[in-house]
């Protein structure tokens, strides 16, 4: 197995800094900034600390490799598929760790396996420079379990989520949903604690309520509680508004979360449940798909 990169920026340079202390054959690298003299010489750099051969042509790496992993910016990873057209080969498999949306990866697939390589559409769930080769990827796509068994004894931890590209990059963007956006909230908690001088006091009790059960516990009991509930906490949170206003803090977060309870709101759960809580999320969620043709309106 030979392994090659194309791209050699942070990610495939932490990826190969592991493997190479993982004992893995000196694999080989193309970056199109080789030539610009305002990159030449990091990516140079990184190449001899990360023992890393550089290739003066993508097309070098495809024809001397087994394994490609295109480490290559999101807007670029179809114009890269494309322009390989005519390298791609049998038993060669190109792993894409771009991070572009599931239909360009699904566009790009269709480039790859018409010239007769398998695809991989690997998303990388965490920091390179933390966890280097050993960061955790899932991926789909028809070439994903060569590619797991080429490279998980070098210590890579990759976990199939199906054989479609597609869908690893999927869950990727919908993990950020979450990672990113509770940053935003925590920002626009923070400011109005601070604000307000009460910062130590409001951080203990949030510490308390969401640590005291698993981070599934608690989702469900919010996100059901809530539905239950949808009318009265939205009216609760209008009052959080005005205060974040009334103190020129932006209050985009809340009034948001305001409109997703007020949407919770119109499927009249409390009626539906006979003043009940639905048992879990996903009750919830079946609902809110049964308007949808409400929520697109």
């Amino acid at each position: 197995m030979k392994l090659g990169f194309i791209g050699f920026g942070e990610a495939a340079y932490e990826m190969a800094s592991g493997l190479n202390q993982e004992g893995l054959e000196k694999p080989y690298a193309f970056d199109a900034l080789l030539s610009d003299p305002n990159f030449s010489e990091r990516i140079r750099e990184r190449a001899y600390a990360a023992n890393v051969e550089l290739m003066h042509r993508a097309s070098d790496v495809l024809q001397a490799c087994s394994i490609v992993i295109a480490a290559v910016p999101a807007n670029k990873t179809l114009g890269v598929a494309q322009e390989l057209a005519d390298s791609y080969k049998e038993n060669l498999v190109y792993v894409d760790v771009s991070a572009a949306t599931p239909e360009i990866k699904k566009q790009a697939a269709q480039i790859v396996e018409a010239g007769g390589s398998l695809y991989v559409d690997a998303a990388m769930l965490g920091p390179l420079p933390v966890y280097k080769h050993k960061v955790p990827i899932s991926a789909s796509g028809k070439g994903t379990d060569l590619f797991i068994h080429n490279l998980a004894e070098y210590g890579m931890q990759i976990s199939k989520i199906s054989d479609n590209p597609g869908d690893a990059s999927a869950l990727k963007l919908i993990r950020s949903i979450y990672m990113k956006g509770i940053v935003g909230l925590m920002v626009e908690f923070l400011e109005a604690a601070k604000k307000y001088e009460v910062e130590d006091e409001a951080i203990s009790s949030i510490d308390e309520t969401m640590n005291a059960k698993t981070f599934v516990e608690t989702m469900n009991r919010l996100v059901t509680g809530s539905a239950l509930h949808a009318k009265r906490r939205a009216v609760e949170l209008g009052g959080s508004i005005e205060m974040l206003k009334g103190s020129h803090i932006d209050a985009s977060i809340s009034i948001a979360a305001q409109k997703k309870l007020e949407r919770l709101a119109d499927l009249n759960i409390p009626e539906k449940y006979d003043g009940n809580k639905p048992e879990t999320w996903e009750e919830v969620l079946d609902l809110l798909m049964q308007e949808k043709d409400v929520y697109n309106a």
